[in-house]
């Protein structure tokens, strides 16, 4: 049988993937500091108001809209604000959804994208499943990552159609900065591109600094498309209801959005559920993220302390989001993190997973529950010789 030459090339998964399906198959426990599902985290849900948001009995009756149903789109308006507005909108079943509709309407087979890094590994296989590549593009560290705008210019070619950016970024949990976003804009405006702007994590502010661009929304008019992709996955911390949308604004956005909504029309992927359910989901999910940040903030707290008794380790500031760097000093992240998985039972994820430059970085998760994130810290010590 043959398969698209788009698919990878499927064969034995990583070290770190083999000890941990080894310790599952003999039934050995797992602390996993990367969990990264905010249903497992142990968070309180609202739950009788969120079975009766998606039992609704609007959810019975089928009525298409392309671009996803008025009273959805006039809710996710509401929560971004910036003046956005329901027409601004397109509804996907999820940001993923999203990245291939716009790669779809944006690009011809063979051309890119571009790809600061490091970044949201699924960009080279979403991007390739539509016939595109995405070509990273590595950013510089000195104190915060920074763009290299030298090195975009570049990489882009007659084939280039968008920059893709993560706001605040996963994992480095940093958000661009306004002087950053104002060259970014003006290198997408003069080059013909479009910006695609993921702020799925936008929501979850940690330690911001006052240059910090919180949300592209804050550009009413920017000079060049501009695309922003979030989902009731992390605004409403509901990954299972399947709800993303595309907020489209700049010069060519109605044109865009037409395009869209072509595509979209030959899926309907979105649920009636899913959308009559949205304007509540939304309604109750501010006092969820509040126990989200809560908790990454102590688990920070936490970290914080351990940092004073191993002196040999830092941590990167994390303006938002769920995850948070660690620097070691091994000689890899890959060995440490399989040294704690197969000597203590304790999964984290090393640095390379993300394209990190450089060796012995490990990426934590910030919604584990924070009696195993300081277990976990006590691992990490005693894998590093420090107990």
């Amino acid at each position: 049988m043959h398969f698209s030459s788009r698919l990878p090339a499927f064969g034995s998964p990583n070290p770190l993937s083999l000890e941990l399906a080894k310790r599952r198959a003999k039934g050995e426990a797992v602390l996993d500091l990367t969990l990264s599902n905010p249903t497992q985290a142990g968070f309180d849900f609202p739950d009788e108001a969120i079975r009766a948001a998606l039992g609704s009995a609007e959810s019975l009756i089928y009525s298409p809209d392309a671009r996803g149903s008025l009273a959805a789109r006039e809710a996710i308006a509401s929560h971004h604000g910036h003046g956005l507005r329901p027409e601004d909108l397109l509804l996907t079943a999820s940001t993923s959804e999203s990245y291939g509709l716009l790669f779809k309407v944006l690009g011809d087979p063979g051309d890119s994208v571009l790809v600061p890094s490091p970044s949201y590994p699924l960009f080279e296989w979403l991007a390739r499943l539509e016939g595109l590549r995405a070509v990273p593009v590595p950013t510089w560290f000195h104190d915060r990552w920074c763009l290299d705008f030298e090195t975009l210019e570049k990489s882009c070619d007659e084939r280039t159609r968008a920059v893709c950016l993560v706001n605040p970024n996963n994992p480095t949990g940093q958000f661009i900065s306004r002087n950053e976003w104002r060259e970014l804009t003006s290198l997408c405006a003069r080059k013909g591109l479009s910006l695609i702007v993921d702020e799925v994590f936008s929501d979850f502010p940690l330690e911001p600094e006052t240059d910090d661009l919180p949300t592209a929304l804050e550009d009413t008019y920017p000079p060049c498309p501009v695309f922003l992709l979030s989902g009731l996955s992390k605004a409403a911390l509901l990954p299972q209801v399947k709800l993303g949308w595309i907020a489209a604004r700049g010069p060519g956005s109605e044109a865009a959005l037409e395009a869209l909504e072509f595509a979209a029309d030959q899926y309907l992927s979105v649920s009636a559920m899913a959308q009559s359910a949205a304007p509540s989901l939304l309604a109750q999910a501010h006092a969820l993220r509040t126990q989200v940040r809560a908790r990454a903030l102590q688990n920070l707290q936490s970290l914080d302390a351990w940092l004073q008794f191993n002196g040999s380790c830092s941590r990167l500031r994390v303006g938002g989001g769920w995850s948070v760097l660690i620097r070691t000093p091994a000689k890899t992240g890959e060995d440490l993190a399989l040294r704690l998985l197969g000597e203590a039972g304790v999964l984290v994820h090393p640095g390379y997973y993300f394209d990190l430059p450089g060796e012995g970085y490990l990426v934590l998760s910030l919604l584990t529950r924070p009696e195993d994130f300081s277990t976990g810290l006590e691992s990490l010590s005693q894998a590093l010789g420090n107990r």
